[in-house]
């Protein structure tokens, strides 16, 4: 499967069917080879931006959405920070894209041994503005405490912090009134660095 017009507005569940398959052509080393820059720049330059899907993706480098989601310019409208953290800049892009650029799912997506959910949970003097990074996640590290000699812990505090960032994002009046009219989802991703398989945590 894959989206024919780059100006049509795609649903959440046709968006979602998109990602799934961007991600097997990844893994099978098929890609779709629609992504020609100079195809596509002109009408992006003329006609403006329709993406598909939002994500809000961790910084880390090598989890790059568009290549894991096999997904050209103008696909999907990427948000990243580390620890994919949902903080007012980035809550406030993720706003724009649903309000004014008519996407309709938003996908949080996060990954294994991820840093900075590992600086969290070992906490630190990281200066303010890591400080800041740091805080968002702290709260899902916390609710976790009790499992902390858990081999599997840091995992269980990704898919926490994943989670997490879902609900916060869930609490948007913007966001809100697309949920609240079924036009609008929202879900938690989590992308496996060895297999390069995305797996859904809160599933459509």
């Amino acid at each position: 499967m894959e989206r024919k017009n780059l100006f049509e507005q795609v649903g959440s569940e046709e968006a979602l069917k998109l990602l799934k398959e961007g991600n097997k052509r990844y893994l099978n080393n098929q890609p779709s080879g629609n992504h020609d820059p100079a195809g596509v720049r002109a009408g992006l330059a003329s006609k403006g931006q329709v993406p598909f899907a939002v994500i809000l993706g961790c910084a880390d480098s090598r989890v790059p959405p568009e290549i894991i989601f096999d997904a050209g310019a103008g696909q999907l409208f990427v948000v990243r920070t580390a620890g994919n953290v949902a903080d007012k800049v980035a809550v406030g892009s993720i706003e724009f894209a649903v309000e004014q650029l008519k996407a309709r799912l938003i996908v949080v997506l996060g990954h294994d041994k991820c840093g900075a959910v590992a600086a969290a949970i070992s906490g630190g003097d990281f200066g303010p503005n890591l400080t800041a990074i740091i805080s968002e996640i702290k709260p899902s590290v916390d609710k976790l405490r009790e499992f902390e000699k858990d081999e599997n812990f840091l995992a269980k505090c990704e898919d926490e912090n994943i989670s997490n960032t879902v609900e916060k994002l869930k609490k948007s009046d913007i966001l809100g009134k697309y949920l609240a009219d079924g036009s609008l989802e929202i879900t938690g991703a989590k992308y496996d660095l060895e297999s390069g398989v995305v797996t859904y945590i809160e599933s459509l």
